[in-house]
């Protein structure tokens, strides 16, 4: 039985995989193994999982300037009319968009994508919130759900922006901008045809275009020039291409493939058949291209998904628990002079004190020659005792400057609240007093574990390649 909302979020969501697709719900499990050994360094809390943190289900990410036809683009993908359009901006908010059974669309606030963890947007608000405080409350005014009962959508999630320029954004837009390109499996940037001015764009072409060249998952970005046909009058579209090209490489892109399109229902006449007949050509083979990578995301999901799997266990075996030892080692360093200092103090005071007065006779310390033995004993051991104290106030001291240097220097985002999380629990525990390379739940049994759910991933991949390939040729999967 689930004990927090998170773990009934997960179990509905194991349940429906289990009927979609049972590879993945296979995965959610070892997500779980993935996040107790989390919870157990202190990474975690219970309310946290890393599999409410991925889209379970494929993304697809319509980006791009206003006016450049994203909306008609997706009303013609869909079949349906369900977006607004028209040459200025007509909708400041992103709409994700589900399948749904209904015959007629539905329109659900932004609270219904921020509280379901089987959609891109789950706890936005809370990330809103914590880069620009207040913002996250309105959430609704940021996000909407649209259901439509179109084939197309079934299995997979669009998601249309309002249109971008980065002179004008909040910082909240930027910021869900930023988390839909770091989840999508797609990424459709979207531009203008008649409009190449790369000097009115700088800031707009670095957001979009710059700072996704040197991601490890650049190639799922496909940058498309739409509304081609309005380069049918001077018939020049290979220099507009050349144009945005030239755009493209001041922003660092110096490769790559632009896809040029057009709406039909939304172009204007050309009355030269030639003309016609190779504009055409031209859009329905990158027009094409462009759903054949829409339609392949069905397969590239589960593998995206596995290796998430594997890449959330590296990180959290060769990036965040390293991070919490270096933590450690300063704690223990500055612990060890800050005891040295107050001790030295200590030290040198009583040494001070006992050279100017009578307090030696010999090795007996005379004011506590009078005393009777148990009460000596008593009051040895209180000296000790508060010692031991002090010492323990001493490290608890140390211990919390490294964690507001944690709070105040470390990394941004999700890892320096993991950080510090997993690093207060270490100062609430009994693992403070043992050594900086072991922090609290770190052992070798757990590390095993942690390897082991790291290797998963490839059996993971195997059982996958086994479902798509036949190495042999054979129709019998493979011994």
């Amino acid at each position: 039985m689930a004990k927090t909302a998170t773990e009934e979020r997960i179990k509905r969501l194991k349940s429906h995989l289990e009927q979609e697709n049972p590879s993945l719900a296979e995965v959610v499990e070892y997500f779980q193994e993935l996040d107790a050994v989390a919870r157990k360094l202190g990474f975690m809390n219970a309310d946290d999982s890393y599999a409410i943190q991925i889209a379970w289900w494929p993304v697809v990410a319509v980006l791009g300037t206003f006016s450049a036809g994203k909306s008609t683009f997706l009303n013609e993908y869909l079949g349906q009319s369900l977006q607004r359009t028209g040459n200025q901006a007509v909708d400041d908010k992103f709409t994700v968009i589900s399948y749904g059974s209904n015959e007629e669309p539905k329109q659900l606030p932004g609270l219904a994508l921020d509280s379901d963890p089987r959609f891109p947007f789950y706890q936005i608000s809370q990330e809103i919130e914590s880069g620009a405080e207040g913002e996250g409350k309105r959430i609704d005014s940021y996000l909407q759900l649209k259901t439509c009962n179109a084939d197309v959508l079934k299995g997979k999630i669009l998601i249309d922006s309002p249109g971008f320029d980065a002179d004008k954004q909040r910082n909240a837009t930027l910021l869900i901008t930023d988390h839909i390109m770091g989840l999508s499996d797609l990424v459709l940037v979207f531009f203008d045809a008649r409009h190449p001015e790369p000097g009115a764009m700088t800031d707009t072409l670095e957001h979009l275009v710059a700072n996704t060249i040197n991601r490890q998952d650049s190639d799922k970005f496909l940058y498309i020039l739409n509304q081609i046909d309005n380069t049918v009058r001077e018939d020049n579209p290979e220099e507009v291409v050349a144009a945005w090209q030239r755009a493209m490489a001041q922003s660092g892109l110096t490769a790559g493939r632009f896809y040029r399109i057009y709406s039909e229902s939304a172009a204007a006449p050309i009355a030269d058949q030639q003309i016609l007949d190779r504009m055409r050509a031209k859009r329905d083979e990158d027009l094409g291209d462009i759903k054949s990578r829409i339609e392949q995301l069905d397969v590239d999901r589960a593998y995206r998904i596995t290796g998430l799997l594997e890449q959330s266990g590296k990180h959290l075996r060769d990036v965040l628990i390293p991070e919490l030892i270096d933590a450690r080692r300063l704690w223990f360093k500055r612990a060890r002079r800050l005891n040295g200092v107050v001790f030295a103090a200590i030290i040198i005071g009583f040494a001070y004190w006992s050279l100017s007065s009578d307090t030696w006779d010999g090795f007996m310390f005379t004011p506590m020659a009078g005393l009777a033995p148990a009460l000596q004993l008593l009051a040895g051991g209180t000296v000790v005792v508060v010692l031991g104290i002090l010492y323990a106030y001493l490290r608890q001291l140390a211990g919390r400057s490294v964690l507001r240097k944690l709070q105040r220097d470390g990394r941004p985002g999700k890892d320096g609240k993991r950080l510090s999380m997993a690093f207060e629990r270490n100062l609430e525990s009994w693992s403070k007093h043992m050594s900086a390379e072991h922090p609290h739940g770190w052992s070798g049994r757990t590390q095993r574990k942690l390897d082991k759910l790291i290797a998963s991933a490839d059996i993971l991949v195997q059982k996958l390649n086994d479902r798509f390939t036949r190495p042999s040729g054979s129709d019998t999967k493979e011994q």
